[in-house]
């Protein structure tokens, strides 16, 4: 799956960093982080108007200042993906979940190939409930993975791009978070392991400041 088109690379070649860091998206999801907030805000602005600039994608920003509970969350997503209905919860019948799953699009566009979520200030909700956090992280690299590898046909690749301040570097440290594996299922395989056949999330994480860095030229 390729996120960035040949032709945008061509596009905005002279933007150095945003076609190499956001080719990274190819294959992975992304987590940012940087403790400067003017640094994060400048970074997730390129990234978003880059990725709207792409043939058939959607670029979904989610505003995690104001997100601190499953309904800011819900709130966020039902003004991103129009749904006839999105009940608060995760799992279930017009859940979160069943949300992320569909080809929901604005009337009048095009279903997206790609669907890009770029969730800032992610480490907010982190922050006020570390366990919705986690789940919801579950949720969304779960679908992402089932509609690629599992058995899920028709929906978006989908990507998610986390960025936030250290508290968002020390979770993607943790062996146990879901950055880095999938939620327990107690004593039966995690779910997502079992649809998708992944043994965990493909997740990468870097400092903003290495992200934005300019590649290098031959001979520099």
């Amino acid at each position: 799956m390729r996120v960035v088109s040949r032709q945008a690379d061509a596009v905005f070649e002279g933007q150095g960093w945003l076609p190499e860091m956001v080719s990274a998206l190819d294959t992975h999801h992304l987590v940012a982080w940087s403790e400067l907030t003017r640094r994060r805000n400048a970074f997730v602005g390129e990234v978003r108007s880059f990725l709207a600039a792409q043939q058939d994608t959607d670029a979904c920003l989610v505003h995690g200042r104001s997100v601190f509970t499953l309904d800011d969350l819900c709130h966020q997503l039902e003004r991103l993906v129009p749904v006839p209905e999105l009940h608060r919860r995760l799992d279930g019948p017009d859940g979160v979940t069943e949300l992320l799953r569909g080809r929901n699009t604005t009337p009048g566009r095009r279903a997206p190939r790609v669907r890009c979520w770029i969730w800032s200030d992610a480490d907010v909700l982190l922050r006020s409930d570390p366990e919705l956090f986690s789940s919801v992280v579950d949720c969304m690299l779960g679908v992402s993975a089932e509609s690629e590898f599992g058995t899920l046909d028709g929906g978006p690749i989908q990507r998610v791009l986390f960025v936030g301040g250290p508290m968002l570097e020390a979770y993607a440290r943790d062996r146990s978070g879901q950055f880095r594996s999938w939620a327990a299922e107690g004593d039966s395989e995690p779910f997502w392991k079992l649809v998708s056949g992944l043994e965990r999330p493909p997740v990468v994480a870097r400092p903003v400041d290495l992200l934005m860095r300019p590649p290098r030229r031959m001979g520099a």
